[in-house]
């Protein structure tokens, strides 16, 4: 079965579904972010932490070629962990993550405190879901199964989307359900466009998740809106959820410019 990587030597070989809507040669920032969350699960102790805040820094464009990343504790310790990793292609650093792991412990808090707030329902029609015209047969868009709840990528405004992975994200590998989160979450400029995609990018340079908790199934939810500004910046912000509801948020800091 294809897969967004392959296994190479010490690294991974992206492939042609890594690829995003703003350069054929470029890669989706979600991919890279998901992969960086699996060099995350495999530190030490992995099991016994939940990965609870993620900043991506998107250094520079990531080509479709192969990488190779590495993860690190940053700051150990007993119940607060910071950890950080990086991507690289070429021995250059191209994309960069620092989290914040916490370790899971069962807590008796009152039932109201900890009840989850609903989120849009799946739809059961997968409806159309028409990608930016990038003239691409294969990429990102083609190796998501994207349902939209409101809104569109081809339409202005915010947008909720629900998507789930077609295929694994290393060839081989079951995606976990922080590698399912990430490469999800990196969508919510993209579907919630302020701006004509014809005249305008908006690509984001970061990526923030905040995550309450892992999603339970094969679907993310992300209800996006895109606030631009006109000195050429902008933010997008989204609310991530599963068919159970609220997982967390996202957040991006965009860079607005005529084509």
């Amino acid at each position: 079965m294809a897969a967004f990587y392959e296994l190479a030597g010490a690294g991974f070989e992206a492939t042609g579904l890594t690829r995003g809507p703003w350069d054929p040669g470029a890669q989706h920032a979600g991919p890279p972010a998901a992969l960086l969350g699996r060099a995350f699960e495999e530190l030490p102790e992995a099991e016994d932490f939940q990965v609870c805040r993620v900043t991506f820094e998107i250094l520079r464009s990531i080509p479709i070629s192969p990488v190779e990343v590495k993860a690190r504790i940053a700051r150990p310790g007993r119940r607060v962990q910071m950890i950080e990793a990086e991507l690289r292609v070429e021995g250059e650093v191209l994309m960069i993550a620092r989290a914040w792991r916490l370790r899971t412990a069962p807590v008796d808090l009152p039932a109201e405190a900890v009840e989850i707030r609903p989120g849009p329902a799946l739809p059961s029609d997968p409806g159309p879901a028409n990608f930016f015209p990038t003239g691409e047969t294969e990429g990102y868009h083609t190796a998501m199964e994207i349902r939209f709840v409101s809104g569109a990528f081809t339409e202005i405004g915010p947008a909720a989307a629900w998507l789930r992975m077609r295929h694994p994200l290393v060839a081989g590998e079951e995606p976990s359900p922080l590698q399912r989160t990430l490469i999800a979450a990196d969508v919510g400029n993209g579907i919630s466009g302020a701006v004509d995609f014809r005249r305008f990018v908006f690509v984001n340079v970061d990526l923030t998740v905040q995550l309450e908790r892992l999603p339970d199934g094969e679907w993310v939810c992300v209800d996006a809106v895109t606030i631009p500004r006109p000195r050429g910046n902008a933010t997008a912000e989204s609310v991530l959820s599963d068919e159970r509801g609220r997982l967390g948020r996202a957040l991006q800091t965009l860079l607005v410019a005529e084509r």
